[in-house]
């Protein structure tokens, strides 16, 4: 099946942007959060094996929305962030479940909709319960981009890309700063033991601790 243009041009530009962090160094990516866009999961799969994929929950939300009736979606809505809200893996799995069995009656094409998506929205749960809340969506460089488009905006037109590059560096400064010395994001907030936990399991092209691993099983993405 063919796709739209659209996808195939930001599927090439999520590859070329993966291959050339790969080529930089990156590896020992355990998972990698976005939408669902098919050109940019193929990417990921292809640059980055063994790495798993979380289906961002905002983006997902949104998906669901799109298939149910308005009136119902408060009521979905509400379902779907009790599972997020369960304490632990197991728990997760089980409201899931009893979400479907609530769903297939008055919604099937929603719930249909949701068991089809079930590895993907719920790949976070393979992880320790700490990291979670900064995995399970990438509502903050969402908000990132939305900053380096208001920033832009303001500019208008750029001499050249040079200037372009200077504008949207200084903004990426700007918020590295602040994630580094601010929240601390995942290091310092939540201790070097979460982060060594979170290496679940060894990566293709990487060295991992066997002692900081356990066997657990991932939607792995595929080239």
């Amino acid at each position: 099946m063919s796709r739209p243009a659209g996808q195939l041009r930001r599927g090439r530009r999520g590859l070329a942007f993966f291959r050339d962090l790969t080529a930089r160094g990156l590896t020992g990516v355990q998972l990698v959060t976005s939408d669902a866009h098919r050109g940019l999961v193929d990417a990921i799969g292809a640059t980055l094996p063994g790495a798993a994929w979380q289906r961002c929950q905002t983006h997902y939300a949104a998906n669901l929305m799109a298939v149910c009736p308005k009136s119902s979606w408060p009521w979905v809505r509400a379902l779907l962030h009790s599972v997020y809200d369960q304490t632990d893996a197991a728990s997760v799995h089980a409201q899931f479940d009893r979400v479907l069995d609530a769903l297939t009656d008055k919604l099937p094409r929603v719930a249909e909709h949701l068991e089809q998506a079930r590895a993907d929205v719920l790949a976070f749960t393979a992880f320790p319960k700490e990291v979670w809340r900064q995995v399970w969506s990438n509502n903050p460089s969402e908000r990132l981009n939305r900053e380096i488009r208001r920033r832009t905006d303001v500019v208008g037109i750029f001499p050249d890309c040079d200037a372009l590059i200077r504008l949207v560096g200084a903004v990426l400064a700007e918020q590295h700063d602040e994630w580094t010395e601010g929240r601390r994001y995942l290091a310092l907030d939540l201790g070097l033991d979460v982060l060594a936990r979170c290496r679940i399991r060894p990566v293709t092209g990487t060295d991992t601790d066997p002692a900081a691993t356990e066997e657990v099983t991932l939607p792995a993405l595929s080239a």
